[in-house]
């Protein structure tokens, strides 16, 4: 059965998220996360996208990116960034064979019924990932993800983040779109998920 074939347009946001072969925890260690850190600046130094959101798991990951027109499509970019990263972490490693589980998986939010109710809700379920784990508490206190970037205006950010228009659009100041992005977590909490997410 073939793949199906993958939407690779500029100006759509992807939701994208990648597992380590045979589910297995390799980027456990600090030293693994901190790798993917290096390897997604280094995306963005040599593809002009924008990144949204992100949390760095042991045994995969979630980002959220928007694609640019004229600039590389999600394909090309995450292309680099896995066989980057695979590479080098069988290079320090010594370890062989492939790395991933399977090609990334994506969910474009312009195809859902409310764009922009769906990327808040999914940027709160990525962000959550590491309590869901049982890796903390709270997601404040897991240094892989950025959840303090949508919560402090001065937060500075190990990787060069973008606000998506559908967290400006949640309000006129910093403080209105958090007032009202602490309400979309408090919804994830209460796990109140709207129909939109499932078109």
């Amino acid at each position: 059965m073939s793949n199906k074939k993958r939407r690779r347009e500029p100006n759509l946001t992807y939701h994208i998220f990648s597992r380590c072969a045979d589910l297995a925890h390799l980027m456990e260690p600090r030293q693994m996360k901190d790798l993917m850190i290096e390897v997604i600046h280094m995306a963005l130094n040599k593809y002009h996208f924008e990144l949204l959101s992100y949390v760095i798991m042991d045994n995969h990951f979630h980002f959220f990116i928007k694609t640019i027109e004229g600039e590389a499509d999600i394909s090309r970019i995450m292309q680099f960034i896995k066989a980057q990263y695979a590479r080098r972490y069988n290079k320090i490693t010594g370890r062989k064979g492939p790395f991933w589980n399977e090609r990334f998986g994506d969910t474009i939010v312009e195809e859902s019924e409310d764009p922009d109710f769906t990327f808040n809700y999914i940027n709160i379920y990525m962000i959550y990932n590491p309590v869901r784990a049982g890796y903390v508490s709270d997601p404040r206190n897991y240094n892989y993800g950025c959840i303090d970037f949508y919560l402090y205006e001065n937060y500075n950010s190990p990787l060069k983040l973008t606000f998506h228009h559908s967290f400006l659009r949640l309000g006129n100041t910093f403080e209105e779109r958090t007032r009202q992005f602490l309400e979309f977590v408090e919804m994830y909490r209460k796990r109140i998920i709207p129909e939109c997410l499932f078109k």
